[in-house]
């Protein structure tokens, strides 16, 4: 296989920093980009060394101008917290993110992948949700800065492919969990790990009978990168996901479970637009490139909340 230098944008964060692993692990040049807004040089420390990283700090809602084989667009911030505390400069990113990366590309001709989002589909009234449902997303409500965002975002793609003829990748990713989440972002694996360890109460929104289907973070970067690697004639976009559908409450009592906690569950209002269900429809993704996720939920959450044990108690290493 011959080398690419790949530019991975958000390439410090929780999902970008394992791709800069593959990548490297696979004989690539990686540049890594991240302003550090959610991204953590924790995450990355153990690449710091290896000749063919580099690491750049710099906003995608700037130009920029540098030599790629192919781009990965991951920058954004992708929790509710985060993307909420400055919702202008989250539309920002994705909109003039994706222009800027996507004229990078058009200048050096090369191949670019942009992470969407299942938050497209909104609170679905299709279920599973197929590539082919436009969504049901409210365009003024507290989540619209992320959703629409990335709504713009794929549009963006999608004309500079029908204009310009680029070689385009957009996935529809949902929830991903897994080692290097942010310990405050706000997500319900990472909450619910988190509140476990401490033996705080576990924050349930709602009754708890809501779903989500939780990807285990190998299994979506082998997604993301066999998606990558297809002939031209498949842009997408491609869900990449788990199919296997839990409530929360399913999900509190595995996390209890596997960490030995006295913690109490505790309800509270569900937030505004938060989706009732969500569980990706992957036909397309086993059909074009043999793709589904292997991890069980048990297993995955196991190697997650031992992450967080080392990283909440202070002994975890650079090398998470």
């Amino acid at each position: 296989m011959n080398e690419k230098r790949i530019l991975v944008t958000g390439g410090a964060g929780f999902l970008g920093s394992h791709l800069c692993e593959v990548l490297l692990a696979r004989g690539d040049e990686v540049i890594c980009l991240d302003n550090f807004y959610t991204g953590n040089k924790r995450n990355i420390y153990h690449l710091i060394q290896n000749p063919r990283f580099e690491l750049l700090r710099h906003d995608v809602t700037f130009p920029l101008y540098i030599e790629v084989d192919e781009i990965y667009n991951l920058a954004c911030p992708a929790s509710p917290i985060h993307y909420q505390r400055d919702p202008v400069q989250t539309t920002k990113t994705s909109v003039h993110g994706a222009i800027n990366m996507l004229g990078l590309a058009k200048r050096t001709g090369a191949k670019i992948f942009q992470a969407s989002t299942s938050e497209v589909y909104g609170d679905p009234e299709v279920h599973p949700q197929p590539e082919d449902y436009w969504g049901r997303v409210n365009p003024i409500g507290p989540r619209s800065c992320y959703d629409e965002g990335k709504r713009c975002a794929e549009t963006l793609f999608f004309d500079y492919h029908r204009q310009h003829r680029m070689d385009i990748r957009v996935a529809r990713i949902f929830n991903t969990y897994g080692p290097r989440m942010d310990v405050n972002d706000g997500r319900v694996v990472s909450n619910f790990i988190c509140q476990a360890l401490r033996g705080d109460p576990i924050t349930i929104y709602g009754d708890g009978k809501q779903t989500r289907s939780f990807c285990y973070v190998d299994d979506l970067i082998d997604g993301l990168v066999r998606f990558m690697d297809l002939d031209p004639s498949n842009p997408g976009p491609v869900n990449i996901g788990n199919p296997g559908e839990f409530e929360m409450l399913e999900l509190a009592e595995a996390v209890l479970e596997i960490t030995g906690s006295r913690s109490q569950l505790v309800f509270k209002d569900l937030p505004v637009d938060d989706p009732k269900q969500r569980r990706p429809d992957l036909t397309r993704a086993n059909t074009l490139f043999g793709w589904q996720p292997t991890t069980e939920l048990k297993h995955g959450l196991t190697k997650t909340i031992a992450y967080f044990d080392a990283l909440l108690s202070g002994s975890l290493n650079a090398t998470p």
